[in-house]
């Protein structure tokens, strides 16, 4: 007995540069290529063709996904760094706290 695999690719029809071609991505890559589009108020369109303009030897999809992965790695980094840098400050009383502390006879 065969059962039907949806695939999990999804093709979609773009214009890069004025020409209409098909691009075949999964949908978790289809998502984040609009979400960076629309970080960068751009149309996917440009975000695609500044894709294919910057790509070395690789096919366009091979190029998105490779795109999107270096997208989401240095956002993770940001995010770290970032996090990094809050623990890494003093704690400082709040100003409500320090106004508190002050009437208190605790001189700050």
């Amino acid at each position: 007995m065969k059962f039907a695999v949806k695939s999990a690719v999804a093709k979609r029809s773009v214009v890069i540069g004025g020409h209409k071609t098909s691009v075949s991505l999964e949908e978790p890559f289809w998502n984040e290529v609009r979400n960076i589009a629309e970080a960068n108020r751009i149309s996917v369109s440009n975000l695609l063709q500044k894709i294919d303009d910057e790509r070395k030897n690789a096919n366009l999809s091979s190029a998105i996904r490779v795109y999107v992965l270096q997208h989401v790695r240095e956002q993770a980094r940001e995010l770290a760094n970032a996090s990094n840098a809050a623990r890494s400050e003093p704690a400082r009383p709040e100003p409500a706290a320090a106004g508190q502390a002050a009437s208190l006879g605790f001189g700050m």
